[in-house]
């Protein structure tokens, strides 16, 4: 296996840009490289390969700016916090004041809270005492009113600890704060969040709009941290939707992908099992003139469980997490195959296990592959396949 070399500090990339944070902000492994990962990239041109496919066609976008939702860790000293990114295998945080990849919002909230914890005389948490109060900072990008939606995760079961700390970043933030949020974790695990929110200014949600649908973010509800390019992937996917097609989409999340494509569709399922996302889906679903309202069915839970959301639909889409599909689902897909399955992955490893099972069982044959440069400088790429019901036209 072939060893990256690591970069230093100063080192430019191919657009003249300068990182000061690497090393050791782990955030960007691969910064200054263009486009997916090559191995990935060959992972899934291997696979099309083979199912005689002409290619994988390969979407990229912006390399500066485009991260507009960010968890940031917050540690150190009274007097003196650091907010970033935790070096890889540890809980020191590595300070990124002027990371390239983040929306500018982003950077300039980072540093009123770091300035609010200082005035406020605020503690930072530490993972052996488990004592101190601020934790993450959680920050998402409205693209219309490039305001932010600002989430303080606290070591504390009330915001009032942190009342006169929440006020200043309120009034520093002005025009530019879309909404403030406290949110209580006081226990030793590594998870970011704890499951309860409590707004202390600003609206409900956070919108986007996809396809002309307004989507609706709760601040505990996942969204994509590359707008531009998961409008593009939510683009790509209108295009494989045939008009009057009935549609059912597992992992919906918010609704981003279902409601865009509602227009088109003459009956839409939608499964999520998230409370936060779910509740999104339904400010979304409120907004709906009643007809077209009338035409959506929303099945929570696992969707393993919700494999009846599928009977009947022409297309299937799945957007699932990095684990891939429930097993559940490949079984009903393979015994019981639409005539076209969307499969939208954020792992790939998980992804060609399952279009493995899916291939295999013969019902489904693999027609198109797609790459999406979604987290540009990592790792990581994102796929669209397109699956045929054998026998189909």
């Amino acid at each position: 296996m072939a060893v990256r070399r690591a970069r230093n500090p100063g080192e430019l990339d191919q657009q003249g840009d300068i990182c000061p944070h690497r090393p050791p902000c782990p955030g960007c492994p691969r910064f200054g490289e263009p486009g997916p990962p090559p191995a990935a990239l060959g992972a899934l041109e291997r696979l099309a390969q083979e199912q005689r496919l002409p290619g994988v066609s390969v979407i990229r976008g912006a390399r500066r700016e485009f991260r507009l939702r960010a968890r940031l860790a917050i540690r150190g000293r009274l007097g003196s916090p650091k907010l970033g990114l935790f070096e890889l295998g540890t809980h020191r945080v590595v300070h990124i004041p002027t990371c390239r990849v983040q929306h500018p919002l982003i950077n300039l909230v980072a540093a009123v809270v770091r300035r609010a914890l200082v005035d406020a005389r605020i503690t930072c948490y530490s993972e052996r005492a488990q004592l101190g109060l601020a934790r993450y900072l959680q920050v998402a990008v409205e693209r219309s009113s490039q305001t932010a939606q600002v989430v303080m995760v606290a070591n504390s079961p009330t915001p009032g600890p942190l009342a006169p700390f929440l006020d200043l970043i309120a009034e520093r933030l002005g025009e530019k704060l879309h909404s403030l949020w406290f949110n209580a974790n006081c226990g030793p695990a590594n998870t970011i969040l704890g499951r309860d929110f409590t707004r202390w200014c600003g609206p409900a949600t956070l919108v986007e709009r996809f396809g002309g649908a307004r989507i609706h973010y709760p601040p505990g509800a996942f969204g994509q941290s590359n707008l531009d390019i998961a409008q593009r992937i939510i683009e790509h996917l209108r295009g494989e939707i045939p008009r009057g097609a009935r549609v059912a989409e597992f992992y919906a999340g918010v609704g981003a992908i279902g409601l865009s494509i509602l227009s088109s569709a003459s009956e839409l399922h939608l499964n999520e099992a998230s409370p936060d996302a779910l509740a999104g889906l339904e400010c979304g679903l409120a907004e709906l003139e009643p007809a077209q309202r009338a035409r959506v069915s929303v099945f929570p839970g696992p969707a393993g469980a919700a494999c009846h959301a599928a009977q009947g639909a022409d297309v299937v889409i799945a957007d699932p997490p990095r684990k891939g599909l429930d097993p559940e689902l490949v079984s009903y897909l393979c015994k019981q195959p639409p005539q076209r399955f969307l499969y939208v992955s954020c792992g790939l490893a998980s992804f060609l296990s399952d279009a493995a099972r899916l291939l295999s069982c013969g019902a489904l044959r693999l027609r198109a592959l797609a790459a999406f440069d979604l987290m540009p400088f990592t790792e990581h790429v994102e796929s669209v396949a397109r699956f045929e019901r054998t026998g189909s036209n």
